[in-house]
This record gives structure tokens, sequence and C-alpha cells, in this order.
């Protein structure tokens, strides 16, 4: 089997208030045919959960770059608490665009990966500035509130009334997530061991958001108007497949494309068997190969008079230039095959 390579970089910056956030790339092991942003899910990360996205995109000649949310993962800030859903989308557009004005960047195409809650990130990524994304994929995306699941008005009210008096208690109830999104249990079990995932109950301040930004956006799906393709299992019981045909019936642009996965559930690239996995990221390959074949039909809005919020970390105070404060890991890496069937070798 071909073997890949690509490049494996961790980094810290701090964003616009002051908080020391995680991020990391892969790179592959030439000029890249385009950049990938991903938008991880509520109360993950990506520098291990992601990882094979990661790998799978660069090994494909796609840059790959994640970043841990504020209190996710390993950056700092209360351990999964949103105080406004709108910091994690600036936090992303921040960091995103700043990577995209890099020289070395600036003229390649520019797509947005969201998981989940990060389906909504992404898609208000692109609410945020419609012509700078060239494309979203969005896995099982957090889009819509299911009738399903939808709390009362009146819960809701009551819910208000006191979010500011204890914002970041963990009293909103929940059934095991992990144990619902991911059919595996092998990598169920791999999932529930990685202690940078949050497995506590919810913070009310937090499901206040999400409730919020996922009725939001609701409301305003046929103002989506940057191709996508939105992929779901159909046997899904965390967000409702329902919701991702309301998001291709309702958005704007022309470009878009719906997958619906027979049997498969939430986690359709972490969470299925390995040949569901190699099957979801075909799909995904070949959508953004078909977008990116053509440079001259890849229009990308150019970055001008960009100034960056985002600081590197270097030693103790933010700039940005010099080292890290924490070593920054490159890693030469080869990949055999998919699923739990990752090889990885260090340069080093």
């Amino acid at each position: 089997m071909m073997k890949f390579k690509f490049q494996y970089e961790e980094e810290y910056i701090k964003n616009s208030r002051d908080v020391e956030l995680f991020a990391c790339r892969w790179l592959p092991s030439s000029s890249p045919r385009a950049l990938v942003f991903l938008c991880h899910g509520y109360g993950m990360e990506c520098s291990s959960f992601m990882r094979e996205c990661g790998i799978r995109l660069a090994s494909a000649g796609y840059a790959v770059f994640g970043m841990d949310y504020e209190g996710h993962g390993r950056s700092k800030g209360a351990r999964c608490y949103i105080k406004k859903f709108s910091n994690i989308v600036n936090d992303c557009f921040d960091y995103y665009t700043s990577i995209s004005a890099q020289e070395e960047y600036k003229e390649k195409g520019r797509f947005l990966y969201g998981e989940s809650m990060g389906g909504a990130v992404a898609l208000l990524l692109h609410k945020k500035d419609p012509s700078f994304w060239n494309g979203a994929l969005l896995v099982a995306p957090m889009c819509k509130i299911s009738e399903k699941v939808k709390p009362h008005p009146v819960v809701i009210n009551l819910l208000t009334r006191v979010e500011d008096i204890i914002p970041k208690w963990k009293i909103v109830p929940t059934k095991d997530v992990i144990d619902a999104a991911f059919k595996d249990p092998v990598k169920r079990e791999e999932i529930r061991n990685n202690k940078l995932i949050y497995q506590d109950k919810p913070r009310l301040k937090t499901a206040l958001e999400m409730l919020r930004t996922s009725m939001d956006l609701e409301d305003t799906l046929h103002e989506i108007t940057l191709p996508f393709f939105v992929l779901h299992g159909e046997a899904d019981i965390v967000t409702d497949p329902e919701i991702s045909k309301a998001l291709f019936e309702k958005a704007s642009t022309r470009d878009k494309t719906i997958k619906l996965y027979p049997g498969m559930w939430h986690g359709l690239t972490s969470g299925e068997p390995d040949a569901n996995v190699d099957l979801v990221f075909a799909d995904i390959v070949n959508w953004l190969d078909a977008r990116t074949g053509d440079s001259a039909s890849l229009t990308v809005t150019p970055v001008h008079d960009f100034t960056s919020n985002v600081q590197k970390v270097v030693d103790g105070v933010s700039n940005g230039q010099g080292k890290s404060k924490r070593p920054q890991a490159s890693l030469l890496c080869g990949l055999n095959g998919g699923g739990r069937r990752l090889v990885h070798r260090s340069s080093m």
C-alpha cells in the first residue's frame, strides 16, 4: 500500500481576549491543493480526536489546520464553558484568516470542515464573511434543533432567568453522548479514554448558547450561499438527519450536495467500522478534489490590509515572532491505510 508523508506541527496562540489556545496543522509534503480548516464538535479537540481527519486530508494533498476552542482540549479556559458562542466563531475567524493571509497560502482555496457543533461554527464563519470561503464540509452538523428534543419555551425561559447567576453550573441533564454517537466499541472506548474530551454534564450557559445558536441558524438557513457537502448517518440519534435535509433544502447556494449513510451513526469519521470510515473519507476527498482540480475556476478572495488579532505565545509573553513558549512539534509521518491502521513515524 502506498505510503504518504506529511508534517504535523503544534503551536500555542493568544486570542483577542488574551486566552491561550492550542492549534495544530497537518501539511502535505508538496504545495497544498487547498486549505482545510477544522471546526470540532462540542467537548471535542483536534490533536487526537481529529488526527485521522488531518492525516487523511493532508495525505490527499490538503493543508489542514485545527484549533481547540477556549475551554476545550489543550486550550485554556473553564472546561467546556461557552460564555458566548460568538467567541468561538471570532477566534476561529481570526486564526484561520491569519493563516490564509500568509504569503504561501494567500492564493489557495479555503474550505471549512465542521463536525456536529462544528458544523454550526462553520456556517457562522461563512455568514461572518460570505465571500471568503470556497466551500464547507458539514458532517452531522448542528444547525437546527430537532423537534424531538427542543425544550419547551417555559423551560427555556426558566433557565434563562438564572443563567447569569449560575452560568457554569453543570446542571443540564444529558444522555451519554459517546455511547450514542460512536458505533464501533473499540473506537468508542478509545474516545472515552481521551482525557482531552469533556465528558461531564453541560454547563448551563453553554447549553443555552448552543440552543440559541441552533435556533438562530434554523431561522436563517436560506442565507447560506457557499458550496457545501453535508454528510449524515441515517441512524444518528445525536443530531437528526432531518436537520441536514432542511439545510440542503433551504440553503440558497446552487452547489450543494447531501449524502445520507444507511445504518451509520453520528460519528461518521471516528466511530464507524473502518470500511465505513474509508467510504466517508473517500466521498469527502472526492468532493474537495472536484472543486480544486481546476485552479482557474476557484475564485480566492484577496486578503487586503490584514491585521491579525492572533499572537503566538513566545517565552511567556505574546509576540508575533520567535519560538513557541512550549516546544513546537514537527513530525514527518507515514500513513498506511486508514482507521486504526495508521502508522506514525518521526523524522526527529
